[in-house]
């Protein structure tokens, strides 16, 4: 399987805890559709303290994976928007 593409997308989204509404990364997306996974390579900033628990409510939105070989986020349905 093909790796993601090494040149970042230009859109940034901000991603939102859905329970408490407290930022937790800025991701740089490509494409239209949902947030299924965030690669770690392309999290320009992360607020939280501890990866994929949100540092507000600490409710757990995302868990650690291998995606295609790449380190990724698996974001839990329902648990974050995007903004």
């Amino acid at each position: 399987m093909a790796k993601p593409r090494k040149k970042l997308p230009e859109k940034t989204v901000d991603i939102f805890c859905s329970k408490c509404r407290t930022q937790l990364l800025k991701y740089h997306k490509g494409g239209k559709g949902a947030l299924v996974k965030c690669f770690k390579e392309r999290i320009s900033q992360d607020f939280t303290l501890h990866e994929g628990i949100c540092p507000q409510c600490g409710s757990e939105f995302a868990r650690s994976t291998l995606i295609r070989g790449t380190p990724a986020l698996k974001i839990a349905g329902g648990k974050v928007m995007i903004k």
